[in-house]
Formats: structure tokens, sequence, C-alpha cells
């Protein structure tokens, strides 16, 4: 988290899964849903997971420590009847998981406190039902990897990078050198350790030396652009960009990006970055904190809608297809920009279609109809007789 890459990485996806709304629904007949207000999970999740965290944040701490330990643990808490009741955030770095010889169950043990006497940590023993357990990417199905150990070597350089600009600027921007005698120096180290504290650091960069006894000084002529320090310092940060899947415009890399790619590249990241960790996040709260009755009647989901919406331009024209073509009413729509509902009785709720259009089985009876409105003749009847026929 010391790299400012990897913090604006985890910060993006930390806050961006934290801030996308999250409700519990429950399935309707006919195949639609609505939010189950009142079930007890549904303020867990949406509203205060436990009396000291607020939803934002409990999301926020667990996608955090999911990016930089690869797992992300809380403790189910409930009451005598089974009841979810809070939900707290647990240390990655504390939780083992195993499995037992005997049983072959899973449970996790976690390290609560530093024993003194006995010169250990205590440890509680918790079943897969007292823990929410969000594995990221991980080669067996139960744990997950740390990003940041998987990719060490390349945020190693990238830190190093770092390290070697603080020094060169540190130095003054100047590069290091080596003073000649043309005698024998009794002491070296004294020459040296008061050179660098009279002309060593940025402040001593413009003072004028005085060299004694023949002294020289020569500099050591490296540049940064000969250690191509720039371009490897930018390589790493659309490096550790790569790792985490953000694009680099979000990091701050604006080289190749434009006005025109910038939307595009936002829509990716929503479908290719955050959905992957979206469905995690629903399956494992699905699995855990529901039980086999309620997987039936219930289910879990973030909306991410808001994240697709693009430019207004393009919404209107959306919702203009969709309006007219009979699948969104207009309070559908207004809900969606967070307007006001339209009430029922003045038409907020009615799904229009185009007049113009029918059903295929209607239009073949409508060309059999023309087809016998004509007379032996062959001549077709007027349109208005055919009408007025029609009503009688």
């Amino acid at each position: 988290m010391q790299m400012t890459a990897v913090y604006s990485c985890v910060r993006i996806l930390a806050e961006a899964i934290a801030g996308l709304p999250l409700h519990l629904y429950r399935y309707k007949g006919g195949g639609g849903k609505e939010k189950a207000v009142d079930h007890s999970l549904y303020r867990l999740l949406h509203d205060e997971p436990n009396p000291e965290m607020t939803s934002f944040v409990f999301r926020e701490t667990l996608m955090t420590h999911l990016l930089l330990w690869g797992n992300a643990f809380a403790q189910v808490v409930r009451n005598g009847l089974g009841e979810i009741i809070g939900l707290y955030p647990l240390q990655p770095n504390r939780m083992s998981v195993g499995r037992d010889l005997d049983t072959k169950a899973l449970y996790y043990e976690y390290q609560t406190s530093w024993d003194e006497p006995a010169g250990e940590y205590k440890t509680i023993r918790l079943t897969p039902a007292d823990v929410l357990h969000i594995p990221g990417l991980g080669f067996d199905g139960l744990v997950g990897y740390s990003p940041i150990a998987m990719a060490r070597n390349a945020i190693g350089l990238a830190q190093a990078t770092e390290d070697y600009g603080a020094s060169f600027f540190a130095n003054g921007a100047a590069p290091g050198g080596v003073l000649e005698h043309p005698g024998t120096i009794k002491d070296p180290s004294r020459v040296r350790e008061s050179w660098q504290a009279t002309f060593g650091g940025a402040k001593n960069g413009n003072k004028v030396a005085v060299l004694e006894e023949g002294m020289k000084y020569t500099p050591i002529s490296v540049s940064p652009e000969q250690a191509q320090f720039l371009e490897t310092r930018k390589f790493q940060l659309n490096e550790i960009a790569r790792i985490f899947r953000i694009p680099p415009h979000m990091i701050g890399d604006l080289e190749k990006s434009s006005f025109s790619n910038i939307e595009q590249q936002s829509l990716e990241f929503v479908k290719y970055t955050l959905d992957p960790w979206v469905i995690r996040w629903e399956q494992a709260i699905t699995k855990t904190l529901l039980n086999p009755r309620e997987k039936q009647q219930l289910f879990v989901k973030f909306n991410v809608e808001g994240l697709l919406r693009g430019d207004y331009q393009s919404r209107m024209e959306g919702y203009a297809v969709a309006r007219q073509n009979g699948w969104m009413s207009a309070n559908d729509i207004r809900e969606l920009e967070n307007l006001d509902r339209i009430e029922a009785a003045d038409g907020g709720d009615l799904y229009l279609v185009n007049g113009n259009m029918l059903p295929l089985p209607m239009a073949g009876a409508y060309a059999d109809s023309q087809q016998a409105d004509k007379g032996e003749s062959g001549e077709e009847e007027p349109r208005e007789n055919q009408l007025l026929r029609r009503r009688m």
C-alpha cells in the first residue's frame, strides 16, 4: 500500500464495490421481484452490518482485505433462534482454513490475542456457517492468493524505482562523485562525511566548493535518462494497473486516453473488472447467509446499472426505444433517473406500444380478411365500407 499505484487501484475497487447499491430481493410470481425489506438480513447488508460500521465501510474494508491478502472474512453472529444479527470483519492474516481429518469438514481457525505466558496466540475455531468467506483467485477453490504476493517482482521493481527517484532528488538531483587527493588521506571517512554534510542534499546543491591540497572532484555522470528512469517508472505503473485490471486513465495515466475512448474504457472496467468481483460477493453472501429454504425465495443483487448508464443522449435514446416498444413504463424510466414517480392514475405505470406494429399471426389474419373483402368482380371493396360492415 506504500506504492501510490497499488493504493490507487485498491482504493478504486474497494470504493466501487462499497458504493454499489446492495439489496436483498424476494422472488414474485410471474418472474418479478421485490425488495425484501421485512427480512432482518436486508438491514445488515444495506444499512449497518454491525453497530460500529455502515454498509459502505464494511464492504470497503472487506474488499481491501480481498485485494491485498486474496481473502476476506467476516464473523457471522446469530441469536438463539439462528437469525443473523451482525457481521464483523476479521483480519485475513490471522485466519487459517483447514479440514478435519476425521469428518473431512472445513473449519476456520482465528488468532484472537497474544497469550504472554504461553508465548503464542489464542485461537478460536469457527465453522463455515459462522464465517462469511469471500476468496479471490486461488488454486484449490477454497483459499485465494494475494495479488501482491503473486506479483511481488513487478511491485518490487516499481518500489525500487520510487526509492531511486526519492534518493536522486534528495541528493539535489545530482549523481555522486569521487574526491581525488594527490597524496594519502589519513581519515577518508571523515573527509567523505564532511563533504556530504556540506554539499550533499537538495538544500546544498548550489553551494560553491573550495578544494585544498590539490584535491579534485570528479562527478559520476549517470543521468536518469540514461538509466531510463521515467520509462521504467511509467511501465511499472501500467504493470500494476494490469495486475488489478484497472484502466490506466483511472490512476492518472492519460497518455493513450482521449475523450472518445475513456467512456468505453470505463464501461469495460465495469464489465471485465467489477462484474467478477460482484459475482464473488453475491454468491458468497447467498451461500453463507441464506438457509436452503431462503435460497428458494430470496437472492442478493448488486445494482451496477448506474455505472453502465452512459452519456445523457444515449440514455434518452435508449429510454425512447424501450418506451415505444412497451418494455418500460414512464415510472421505470424515472426510477432509473432518480426522479419522482407519476401516479398510476396519471398513466405512470402504463406500458405502451407502437400502433403500427402487430403480432405476426394477426398480420396474417388481416391479409386473409383483405382477400375476403374483395367482390366477385375481383375489385376490392372500398375501405370505408369494410370498416362499416365490421362494426355492424
